[in-house]
Formats: C-alpha cells, sequence, structure tokens
C-alpha cells in the first residue's frame, strides 16, 4: 500500500514541478519590478512567495 502512494505521489510531482518553475519564474518577474520601483512591501511579498515555491520544490525533489 505504501508504494502505491509514493508512486502515486512521484506522478503528482512530475506534475507539480513543472508548474512551480512557472510559478517562479512569473514571481521573479514581479520581484524585479518591485525592486526597479523601490516598493519594499511588493518586495516583502515576492520574498515571502519565493520562499513557498522553494520550500514545496525541495519537498517535491526529495520524492
Amino acid at each position: 500500500m505504501e508504494e502505491l502512494i509514493k508512486t502515486y505521489s512521484c506522478r503528482d510531482a512530475e506534475k507539480r514541478i513543472p508548474v512551480l518553475r512557472m510559478e517562479l519564474d512569473y514571481e521573479l518577474a514581479k520581484l524585479y519590478d518591485a525592486l526597479k520601483e523601490n516598493h519594499p512591501h511588493k518586495i516583502d511579498q515576492c520574498k515571502a512567495r519565493l520562499e513557498e515555491i522553494r520550500k514545496e520544490m525541495m519537498m517535491l525533489e526529495a520524492l
């Protein structure tokens, strides 16, 4: 049963990683714009989201 769950998780991770990469690119573009505009609140929001994406990617890559 555990093997089945792990196999399903791996397939799900294979689909999620490319989506996370696109989200990462988008968030980096938003951060770049916020830095250019010198907008501290937007910068902090982008950094927080990037941290969430990083944690999720590390978790998925560990599977």
